[in-house]
C-alpha cells in the first residue's frame, strides 16, 4: 500500500530579529513564565518572543520538560554546604559573560 502524502500549508514564522541581548533578557524570566508568575502583558510579550525565536522556544520545550521530569522524583537531601555550592555554582553560570 502506497503511502499517501498531504501537502499542508507551512506557516513561515517571521525572522529572527531579536540581539542576543534580548534573547538572555528572555531566558533570566522563564522559569517564572513556566510558573505562570508573570504579569500578563510580560506574559504576552515573552510568547511573541518566543514565536519569532526558535532557539527560545526550543529552549522553554527543554525547560518544561526537565520541570515535569524533576517533578516525579524526590528531592535529594543535601547538607548545607552542598546546598551552598551548589547555589555559588549556578550564580556562576548565570554571570554574563
Amino acid at each position: 500500500m502506497a503511502k499517501r502524502t498531504t501537502t499542508r500549508s507551512v506557516q513561515q514564522k517571521p525572522a529572527h530579529r531579536h540581539g542576543k541581548g534580548r534573547c538572555v533578557a528572555i531566558l533570566k524570566k522563564l522559569s517564572a513564565y513556566i510558573d505562570d508568575e508573570l504579569p500578563g502583558t510580560l506574559c504576552e510579550e515573552l510568547r511573541k518572543h518566543l514565536g519569532a525565536c526558535p532557539n527560545c522556544e526550543e529552549f522553554v520545550a527543554s525547560l518544561r520538560q526537565t520541570v515535569a521530569l524533576c517533578q516525579h522524583q524526590p528531592a535529594p537531601a543535601l547538607s548545607q554546604a552542598e546546598r551552598a555550592r551548589m547555589r555559588n555554582d549556578i550564580l556562576r553560570a548565570a554571570r554574563p559573560r
